[in-house]
């Protein structure tokens, strides 16, 4: 079984799983680190999860591959928050996390305001998602909104900031 399928798989088992316990499937790797194989689930929930909420879907999950028994190699499962500067992967999250500081990298660079300010990469509150469009405050010099089309998006997350 490839790479892909695996993931694939692993991802419809533990969608119910997920539903029941009203947590969101951030991201899920299947891949080889080291010496060995990782499966990893990036979970959240409204609030944030806790080291007993990954607990909890680490066993629930844990049961089902056990007895679905697919996965040939010998894994380590891995589950954990998304962290604070969680991913943005789908078209839903850049809606959810509106007024929230991001970083957004592009597959090119590009010009999004106009200026002839090539560049890949992007920082600044997300305004939102229109037609398509990653839209977004820039913090640094060049200022000005942009729009970012999102099959442009190579990468976007959040990217908080601190006061110390």
């Amino acid at each position: 079984m490839s790479d892909v399928s695996v993931a694939d798989r692993v991802r419809e088992l533990a969608r119910p799983i997920i539903n029941d316990l009203g947590f969101e499937l951030v991201d899920l790797e299947y891949k080889r680190e080291g010496q060995g194989w990782i499966l990893r689930f990036f979970i959240d929930k409204p609030g944030g999860v806790t080291l007993d909420d990954c607990a909890l879907f680490s066993r629930e999950v844990s049961l089902v591959l056990d007895v679905e028994d697919f996965i040939h190699q010998a894994y380590h499962l891995e589950v954990s928050s998304p962290g604070l500067d969680r991913p943005l992967k789908e078209p839903a999250d850049f809606e959810r996390f509106k007024g929230e500081r991001i970083k957004v990298k592009t597959f090119e660079r590009l010009d999004p305001d106009g200026r002839n300010h090539l560049r890949k990469t992007f920082t600044g509150e997300l305004l939102g998602l229109e037609e398509g469009r990653v839209v977004l405050r820039q913090f640094d010099k060049k200022g000005g909104d942009v729009a970012i089309p999102l099959e442009a998006v190579a990468k976007a997350h959040l990217d908080p900031e601190f006061d110390f």
